[in-house]
């Protein structure tokens, strides 16, 4: 069988139970299909499905009419986890040795047709692969933090039978698809956020702004705009009835004089400090968890308001 011939992709198994396992798990679930996961730590592997529920819950409080979930099993080996998969969603640590360890051992134990895709935020399919032995079935499925709110997944596959194979999968769990079509550090989307942050950085550095008034600038400024239009988009639009072609004749050479003044800052101890002592005053005593059901919160009602529109 061929990729493009094999059945859609139903059992998945979840290496890694912390918390993207976790919200990848309660996306897979939501959406009908049945779930093995492992960790080599018998306590994340104990706790999984307490940490599961959260992610389930809110899934169901954007959607309420989510049909009957699938199961969830808790296995003591991967081998066990990867028995009757049809994909194995990788979340171990950012260090290619021990993923591609791991691929090792989901080659030898998972059924042939199974997909392995790893969340990496920012490392290659070319490295992972390397030394791999059955590197076509490898994938890079990037999602945003954390999965079963963002609805980003950046993928890469070596062939377009797996691409769209894989696309068809995760477009099922309702997120929004994007296709690299050349292997890159970062994906898109984070090589876009790390530009961002290196300019947010600069700004501190130099002292045009501090860490909080960068940040309502961005929410309150270009992030709200991008929430609903990209940024080649949003300068079609900016350059009129000309549109970009308008803008790139008219106002290019503006934006390039922007781009000259962008820093390349460097994160010394002084810089550092900076950043620690801003980010501390904007949270103002909010513990991480406090930070992250705000956030949540937020993206919940953001989602639900897509839903409406």
């Amino acid at each position: 069988m061929t990729q493009d011939t094999l059945p859609p992709i139903r059992a998945v198994a979840i290496l890694g139970c912390g918390l993207i396992g976790a919200s990848w798990a309660a996306l897979c679930l939501a959406h009908g299909h049945d779930v093995t996961a492992w960790d080599p730590d018998a306590e994340a592997r104990a706790g999984f499905a307490a940490k599961v529920a959260g992610p389930l819950a809110q899934l169901r409080e954007i959607t309420p009419d989510l049909p009957a979930g699938g199961t969830l099993t808790l296995c003591d080996t991967l081998a066990e986890a990867v028995s009757a998969a049809d994909l194995v969603q990788e979340n171990a640590p950012e260090n290619v040795p021990l993923k591609q360890a791991l691929y090792a051992e989901v080659v030898a134990a998972a059924p042939a047709q199974a997909v392995i895709s790893s969340s990496t935020s920012s490392l290659t399919w070319s490295a992972l692969s390397e030394g791999m032995a059955e590197p076509a079935r490898l994938i890079t499925a990037h999602p945003f933090n954390p999965p079963h709110l963002m609805p980003l997944v950046e993928l890469y596959a070596a062939t377009p039978e797996l691409a769209a194979r894989t696309r068809a999968f995760y477009e099922g769990l309702g997120r929004a698809v994007v296709i690299l079509r050349k292997d890159a550090v970062g994906h898109i989307a984070n090589r876009l956020a790390s530009a961002l942050w290196r300019e947010a950085v600069n700004i501190v550095a130099e002292g045009i702004a501090d860490v909080e008034e960068v940040d309502r600038a961005l929410v309150n400024g270009p992030g709200l705009r991008w929430s609903v239009t990209g940024a080649h988009l949003a300068y079609h639009m900016g350059g009129g009835p000309g549109g970009i072609q308008h803008y790139l004749a008219h106002l290019g050479p503006s934006q390039q004089a922007r781009w000259a003044t962008l820093g390349t800052p460097e994160l010394t101890p002084e810089v550092c400090a900076m950043l620690v002592a801003g980010v501390e005053a904007e949270a103002a005593g909010r513990t991480i968890p406090e930070l992250e059901a705000e956030r949540d919160a937020a993206l919940i009602a953001a989602l639900k308001l897509r839903q409406q529109t």
